[in-house]
This record gives C-alpha cells, structure tokens and sequence, in this order.
C-alpha cells in the first residue's frame, strides 16, 4: 500500500500543476476523479481479493451492462418494482459467479479462458437478447418503476450536493473496509491468501479450496451488478455494450495496488489507491486540456510500472537472485 499510495501521491501533484482549469485540487475536482475512482474500484476491490486468491475474472466487466440489462428489463418491460428488480439481478449475478467459480474448480481450465469464455457469451446475450425484447440495444424508462426514487436515493444521490460527490464514492469505501477486514479479521481472508499461495499445501492443511475460490468469484460478479445498478439508477437507461473493455481497468488498478499476477499477495486498501490513481488519471487529463485518448497510454505505462515492481518485490521477498 505504502508504494500505490507514494505513486498516488506523484500523479496527484503532476495533475495538479499541468491543471488549466484550477479545479483538479479543489472539491469539485475531488468530486469528480472520486466518481471515475468509485465505480472502478467497487469492483477492482472484488477483483483484487480474486486475484489474491489466484485467479482472473475477464467478465466482471460485461456483467456491468448484463445486470443493468437484466434489472432494466425485469423493470420497464415486465413491470416489476425496481427494489424487486435490484434483489433479483444480485442473485442473478451471484449464479453467474457461481458458473464462472464452478467452472474454473472443477474443469481445472484456467480462469483466463472459462471467463473469457463468459465475456463473449454475455456480450452476445445482451446485445441479441436485449434487441429480441426492445427492438433497440438499450432499455429505458427505468424511472417510471415503482420504487425509483427511493433506490436512486441509495444508488445514484449525491452526499455533499454542492460539490457533487455522489453515493457511489461510500459504498467504494465502505467495499474497501469490508473487504479489508475479511483479508486481515477473518479465518476466510487467511484462506483467501492460501489459496492463492499455495492451494495443494492449503487442500492439505483443510483450506476448502473450491468453496474459497467460488465465493470469491461471486463476490466479483455482485460487485459488477451493484456497479451496473448504480450506472442504471443514475442514466435511466442501459446500453448493451455498457461495461466491456472496463475488466482490463479493474485488474489495472488491483496490480497497481500490489496484487501479484501470480497470486497470494496484495490487499483490498491498495486496489481502492489503485483506482484512486486511476481517477485522478483519467480527470487530470481532461482538466490538462489533452485528448483523453492518452488516458489509455497512461494506464499501459502504470501497468507495465507496476507489474515490474511488484516482480522485482516478489523475488526480493523470496529471497530469488536474478
């Protein structure tokens, strides 16, 4: 956490001097890079503990734009109250990690592909599915449901109006202290760590390896869902493509929080720093007056930075000699 945080620290006074509009250092820049930083670390939190674990979810963000989807349609097509809706589409996700972590357990495929595998067939289902039942790519009307009001009050309000912070940002703190607490607090969190260092030497000393590493990866796609509620509460619509390309940036920001690719190391605070750094990125540049298209430059170059720290850490703290 100590290198994400003094990194977090470099690109939060480079964005605040190449700043030309004076706000990137003020509340309303706060609020705005805190926006972009929440909804990516909602799940690169999820994420982070899955990869500590050992493993890879490339679906976590198509689930996005599914489970908008599939609370969207529950609402404005078979007119199902929204509260309803939302309870439904968190089971729904949960049995789609529950497939993934299944899958992964018991065909001993790597994650990589079973979840790739996944990805593509969510993406096609929400595009064919949602075009069968709407004739478009998109649902909407969403805050005509019952119940509206009261679920945007939760998912899609601000909490300090003036600035603009929004809800988003609490429920992303409030993931990172949970989270924090199952790795450090709880018997889970040491299976957690074992699974990811060493499952054959975990399996042997009673670690339930398979039921570890479902449940983290139905954690992963309930974070996704309540990413995807939170993005259909605030627009009232959902778009069939909403969420692909963004599980890239989820794993992103877990390893530049210091999640080893290789698993058994890493932690839920550095994940949050990481989409913190990824925030500030992606804000500082528009307030810079750049094209936003080097944002993805940036996050390659992070990329690359941290997986080679975290390796030369890795091997420093296995006592390996190059």
């Amino acid at each position: 956490e100590i290198g994400a945080l003094m990194g977090a620290i470099v690109v939060y006074v480079f964005f605040s001097v190449v700043d030309t509009t004076g706000n990137f250092v003020g509340l309303t820049g706060a609020a705005r890079w805190t926006d972009v930083a929440s909804t990516t670390g909602i799940v690169a939190v999820a994420v982070a503990l899955l990869m500590i674990g050992g493993e890879f979810d490339l679906s976590a963000g198509v689930m996005i734009g599914t489970s908008g989807l599939f609370a969207g349609l529950l609402i404005s097509e078979y007119g199902l109250p929204v509260w309803p809706a939302i309870f439904l589409t968190f089971i729904f996700a949960a049995g789609i990690g529950f497939v993934n972590g299944w899958l992964v357990v018991t065909t001993g495929l790597p994650s990589f592909i079973v979840t790739l595998a996944m990805f593509f067939s969510l993406r096609g289902i929400n595009l064919g599915a949602t075009k069968l039942l709407t004739d478009t790519v998109r649902v909407a009307g969403i805050d005509e449901g019952v119940g509206y009001d009261s679920a945007a009050a939760v998912f899609a309000s601000e909490v300090w109006a003036p600035y603009g912070f929004k809800i988003a940002v609490v429920w992303w703190i409030g993931l990172t202290i949970l989270a924090t607490w199952l790795l450090t607090r709880t018997k889970f969190g040491n299976w957690i760590y074992a699974v990811g260092g060493d499952k054959n030497a975990a399996r042997n000393t009673g670690v339930p390896v398979k039921r570890t590493k479902i449940t983290l990866f139905m954690f992963t796609a309930m974070s996704a869902a309540l990413v995807g509620v939170i993005s259909l509460m605030r627009l009232r619509s959902m778009q069939a493509g909403q969420g692909v390309g963004e599980e890239f940036v989820f794993i992103i920001a877990a390893v530049v929080g210091g999640c080893l690719l290789t698993g058994g190391y890493g932690s839920a605070i550095g994940a949050s720093i990481g989409a913190a750094i990824i925030g500030m990125a992606f804000i500082g540049i528009a307030y810079a007056g750049w094209n936003t298209d080097w944002s993805w430059l940036f996050l390659g170059l992070i990329l690359f930075a941290a997986v080679l720290t975290n390796s030369l850490i890795s091997r420093r703290f296995q006592g390996g000699k190059r």
